[in-house]
């Protein structure tokens, strides 16, 4: 892979990092803020989300750093070692971590009684919204999954091409 493209992507994973950091910082908790202040009895549930919000986002920056180690293995041509496997390891982990946050979003809006401004279809857009991002949360950990088994074949196959040649 050519250095600036790397070095591109670089760049991009670090604004994404601070784009992040700065949902994480203000975005989050000044929505809360407004969303209880627009409708008080969501002030119960304000910090768990918002916290539940922010751990989501810290699960992107966590793929996002290991995407840039990846990268890091991509430019020195070591992609296809041993070591490759705990970054994949953490974007699996993370994935999952994620996509749990998800699937308990999506329980409590179920099954908890929350109260509703207008005719209850806020929950359920946000029941929507909750569902399809465990389903996708599951389909990338799964594609993760495979791609990780792929590159352990294509680990070991390049270290008994090594050693025959």
């Amino acid at each position: 892979m050519h250095r600036l493209l790397i070095a591109a992507l670089r760049a991009g994973v670090a604004a994404a990092i601070l784009i992040g950091l700065f949902g994480q910082i203000v975005v989050v908790p000044a929505t809360a803020s407004d969303e209880v202040d627009r409708f008080p009895p969501y002030e119960p549930f304000a910090v768990p989300y918002a916290t539940v919000a922010i751990l989501g986002v810290a699960c992107v920056q966590v793929v996002l750093g290991a995407v840039w180690v990846l990268l890091g293995m991509v430019e020195r041509d070591a992609v296809f070692t041993r070591r490759a496997l705990r970054p994949v390891d953490t974007v699996i982990g993370a994935a999952l971590v994620a996509t749990l946050l998800a699937f308990g979003v999506a329980v409590h809006l179920a099954v908890a009684e929350i109260p509703s401004p207008a005719d209850g279809m806020e929950l359920i857009g946000a029941l929507g919204a909750a569902v399809t991002c465990v389903g996708v949360g599951a389909a990338f950990t799964l594609l993760v999954v495979v791609m990780r088994g792929l590159l352990r074949k294509a680990t070991r196959l390049r270290t008994e091409m090594a050693g025959v040649v």
